[in-house]
């Protein structure tokens, strides 16, 4: 890093403020998010037959989204606190971006379940009513305990940039008063420093088993029923595999993101970008391992219900959303992250656009099918009862969730540096004395 010390600290300071392009960005969000609130406001008149769900398929996209921006939030743990905690120095600029993303995927995730409520006033009396054995409270109180641990995972290194920045910073005047009340009198002391890395080292800890119960207690909603496609045993690693592509999937897309418009590309490099492509390919390939594990022991022993389900993915009626979701989000990327010119930031954008998106579609392959191919016969019903298909409403109000998202993205983005301003300045410091030495 050319940078002095000071200059490191300008740096990444200078893309917190508020200037034309953002205020224009956040305007268009908040026009979508308020037609998309919309949308939301006939179900909420009319019920919950505006939407493409009905008796038989009662999970549609709702459940579907609600399983992805619970995937989506593990990557919080995976960089912070897996590689942070083994010692990966080169995850340093990411830790922040990484956070960003956590919260915000986990804090929506909530949101999410309650567009799939057709009372959603009813929601208070899971916790005044709820009972231990549902594993739907275990759901919501790990999201609740992630959600919580995530927020101070990203508030307490941010504490001494806080400090830093309301030194640099002097307008708009209510960010300055933000950073002075939000920085609580940090003054850079030993003890103060002590407190930080003693606190920070325990909620890295702590974060790990949350996180891995967030997304293992999502997987028991499944695998807790005898349904022919979800009465699984291995649901719970392969939910959490899955997590860690789409994770890295969306920091891969904020990485680009942030490098090219932020002016970053001294802090994020084609090294993490590189690294980023090892560790897409690792987790990808533990994700194609279970993905060949849920299909190959049905399909071997193919039971009459095994058999109706995997002809309806392989061949049939979500054949084309299944292999999107198997060659786009697993195997290609696989092939072409193993050449060195596809992991450089522009083709590693594109892949990692591919996967969001065929990661989006492995969740409605596992939610939506299954319930198709009910034990009982369907008979006597409407014919639109026969296939789900979701409804324009059903899109708008799952586009509000991924609004949502992006919203909280920018703003936090806007107002706090993205990268940890002392830990590159701790790092260029070690780099100046190892120079000098």
């Amino acid at each position: 890093m050319q940078n002095s010390y000071d200059q490191v600290a300008l740096d990444l300071f200078r893309p917190v403020r508020l200037n034309r392009s953002h205020l224009i960005w956040l305007g268009i969000l908040t026009i979508a998010l308020f037609l998309c609130l919309y949308a939301y406001s006939i179900q909420l008149r009319e019920g919950l037959g505006v939407a493409g769900v009905r008796d038989y398929v009662s999970w549609g996209m709702y459940i579907s989204n609600f399983v992805f921006f619970v995937a989506s939030s593990l990557i919080g743990m995976l960089i912070s606190a897996v590689l942070g905690l083994i010692g990966m120095k080169w995850i340093r600029p990411l830790t922040r971006i990484a956070e960003i993303i956590a919260l915000a995927f986990a804090a929506v995730a909530g949101l999410v379940i309650i567009s799939d409520m057709g009372r959603p006033e009813r929601l208070p009396y899971l916790f005044l009513h709820g009972r231990i054995q549902s594993p739907i409270l275990w759901d919501v109180t790990v999201v609740t305990t992630y959600v919580l641990i995530s927020a101070l995972l990203l508030y307490l290194p941010l504490i001494p940039d806080l400090a830093i920045g309301k030194k640099i910073l002097n307008k708009p005047k209510f960010l300055v008063k933000l950073y002075e009340i939000l920085s609580v009198k940090w003054r850079g002391t030993k003890a103060q420093w002590e407190i930080i890395h003693r606190s920070m080292r325990i909620l890295l800890i702590l974060i790990i088993p949350v996180a891995l119960a967030i997304h293992t207690v999502t997987s028991w909603l499944f695998a807790s029923t005898p349904r022919v496609g979800w009465n699984s045993t291995i649901f719970g690693p392969y939910f959490v595999s899955g997590a860690f592509v789409a994770g890295i999937a969306c920091v891969i897309i904020a990485m680009y993101f942030f490098r090219k418009n932020y002016h970053l590309e001294k802090y994020i490099t084609e090294l993490h970008f590189n690294n980023m492509a090892k560790l897409l390919v690792l987790v990808s390939l533990v994700y194609l391992y279970f993905n060949i594990n849920e299909f190959l022991v049905p399909g071997y022993k193919l039971e009459h219900g095994d058999a109706i389900h995997l002809k309806d993915i392989f061949i049939g009626h979500n054949a084309g959303l299944f292999w999107f979701a198997q060659l786009f989000g697993i195997i290609i990327p696989i092939i072409l992250l193993l050449f060195r010119q596809m992991r450089k930031p522009f083709p590693m954008l594109i892949l990692a656009i591919l996967i969001f998106f065929a990661s989006w579609i492995k969740r409605y392959i596992i939610v939506v099918p299954t319930q198709e191919h009910p034990f009982l016969p369907i008979q006597h019903v409407p014919a639109n009862f026969l296939i789900y298909k979701p409804t324009l409403i059903e899109i708008a109000i799952t586009l509000a969730s991924f609004i949502l998202v992006l919203m909280i993205i920018t703003v936090l983005s806007k107002l706090f540096p993205v990268i940890p301003v002392w830990e590159m300045q701790e790092e260029f410091e070690l780099k100046e004395k190892g120079n000098q030495s």
